[in-house]
């Protein structure tokens, strides 16, 4: 069978004039009214919408933890084959002459401050502590809880989650959108990944409902990240002094502090989106990676060092050792222990890996859009690689100082006790007083963590954008990229009003069920598209468009 040229032109029908002149009507306007009725649902009937949100969660976790543990390791596999491929590894995301469009400064701290960079905040201190208290190693009686033998099991499964495993599922996406908005032409949006398998029929019905779950599982996905990030930014207001209104007495965030802090970070956020990503996103993405190198030495220098040390290299193998099996062990069965052991990989690995995968629209596409001219044995090595490594010295050195804190009984259980936000600014005022020093510290956190929310909401809500605009670039219409400020703001307030940070876990994890399918496509497809690209290079058929390079950053 006679080899066939790559499909370079993927038309999307797009409004000519009017409010949604340049944006898809069919994908813009479902996707608003998807997550318009979510928020008015939440809102009007919130005991309801709680009870059903919770039904779908239940059903889901009971039944798809194998499904998403299968999928997250098949990313994983598809990572490594693709940067070992000879010919497959060194094809750039872009035309040969094609250069990168930004400084690797700058590109990784996009890519960190976009992927994962705000839950350092919470989880780099919250997570370690929470499995040195208990994991499946002490549940099955390996390990004592809050033993110096479980120190090793809590690095081990926290790096669980956000290792490799977590950057792999954005490396799919944002390989296989680079792959073909900049080597074949077709619009940057998600619908364009899966060319190879489903052809011209995108451009239609298909294709729209392949955008609109990649938008819905966007905002779900950026709205967790959002959920941590206000909880813990309101108790950092509270521990800086801002009012005593911003949290109820048993120390969670009140209605009003929520809806102050989201007022900031939206706020913030849609004004930076407005300035776009080579302006607003990347002077915030460089600020937040300065900071957070400052508050990482305070650690290394400070903190524990040669526990955070020792951590990060026993963890490292200790992890890497155990992978294989840890990225594909389901746990079930009718035993107690067997029952604990699903209850624990529910509420957090089958969770993580939902929360991945809603994010990884947003992620993916965002890092396709800062990667172009990059080979793609590079963009695995640096999205994968270097950011996983980039977590474990925060767990290590942030975390490692928290629970080195309680062995030695310095902390006397204050980090224990402390909310998952709450336990670095616990850590710090152990470490540095309750006085100036511990509030000057509080304070730069706050900043940083401000920062980290707004580059995730204000990359989000362009990228929304872009995949509304049938992957157009270029600027979007102001009242566009308001609305969906208010709107992601909208769905975090409204979430956290009704049930707290677990009505958004158990929002997005639903989300995230749909578009995981999507994402095993684009993986598909992509192999498919280099295997035939590879051909048809040998045969001396052009596999690139025609398309403009961009020119390097000054």
């Amino acid at each position: 069978m006679a080899l066939k040229p790559p499909l370079m032109d993927l038309p999307i029908k797009t409004a000519d004039s009017g409010f949604y002149r340049g944006f898809s009507v069919d994908v813009t306007v479902t996707a608003k009214v998807i997550i318009g009725l979510l928020v008015i649902w939440a809102v009007a009937f919130p005991d309801q919408a709680g009870a059903v949100l919770n039904g779908f969660n239940s059903f889901i976790l009971s039944n798809f933890a194998t499904w998403y543990v299968i999928v997250m390791a098949f990313f994983v596999l598809v990572c490594v084959g693709l940067a070992i491929w000879p010919t497959g590894g060194a094809l750039k995301m872009g035309r040969p002459e094609d250069t990168p469009e930004f400084t690797r400064f700058s590109w990784f701290s996009m890519m960190f401050g976009a992927g994962i960079g705000v839950g350092m905040l919470t989880w780099a201190v919250a997570e370690p502590v929470y499995h040195f208290n208990t994991n499946p190693d002490v549940i099955q009686g390996f390990a004592t809880g809050q033993g110096e033998d479980n120190i090793i099991n809590a690095y081990k499964w926290s790096f669980l989650h956000w290792g490799f495993t977590a950057w792999s599922s954005y490396a799919i996406c944002g390989l296989s959108l680079g792959y073909f908005a900049y080597r074949r032409g077709l619009p940057l949006t998600i619908r364009s990944a899966l060319a190879p398998l489903f052809g011209k029929s995108l451009s239609g019905p298909l294709g729209h409902v392949i955008d609109i779950v990649a938008v819905v599982a966007t905002i779900l996905g950026v709205a967790q990240t959002l959920g941590f990030g206000v909880n813990q930014f309101v108790d950092g207001l509270s521990r800086i002094g801002i009012g005593e209104w911003l949290t109820k007495a048993d120390g969670t965030p009140s209605p009003a502090g929520i809806l102050f802090a989201i007022l900031i970070i939206m706020g913030a956020s849609t004004l930076s989106a407005l300035s776009g990503v080579g302006k607003g996103i990347k002077w915030l993405s460089n600020l937040n990676m300065g900071l957070s190198i400052f508050l990482l030495l305070f650690f290394l220098i400070f903190g524990s060092t040669w526990f955070g040390l020792w951590a990060l290299f026993a963890g490292t193998w200790e992890y890497i050792v155990n992978l294989p099996s840890m990225m594909v062990t389901v746990y079930r069965g009718e035993s107690e222990i067997n029952q604990a052991l699903a209850g624990w990989q529910g509420a957090w690995t089958v969770f993580y890996w939902a929360w991945w995968v809603a994010f990884a629209p947003f992620v993916g596409l965002f890092l396709a859009r800062i990667s172009r001219g990059r080979t793609i044995r590079e963009f695995v090595l640096g999205a994968v690689i270097v950011p996983a490594f980039m977590c474990f010295v925060w767990f290590t050195w942030a975390g490692g100082t928290a629970i080195d804190l309680e062995l030695t009984g310095q902390a006397g259980g204050a980090i224990f006790d402390a909310t998952d936000g709450g336990k670095i600014f616990a850590m710090t005022d152990i470490m540095l007083g309750e006085g100036a020093l511990g509030w000057s510290m509080a304070v730069l956190i706050v900043v940083l963590l401000m920062t980290y929310l707004v580059t995730s909401a204000d990359s989000a809500v362009l990228i929304v954008n872009t995949i509304n605009a049938a992957g157009d670039e270029g600027p979007k219409a102001r009242p566009h990229i308001i609305f969906w400020g208010i709107a992601l703001g909208a769905v975090v307030a409204a979430l956290l009003l009704i049930g707290g940070i677990s009505a958004i876990q158990t929002a997005m994890v639903i989300g995230a069920l749909p578009f995981s399918l999507v994402m095993v496509l684009m993986a598909v497809s992509l192999i498919k598209a280099i295997y035939k690209d590879g051909k048809r290079n040998a045969a001396g058929i052009d596999t690139t468009a025609n398309v403009t390079a961009v020119k390097p950053a000054e």
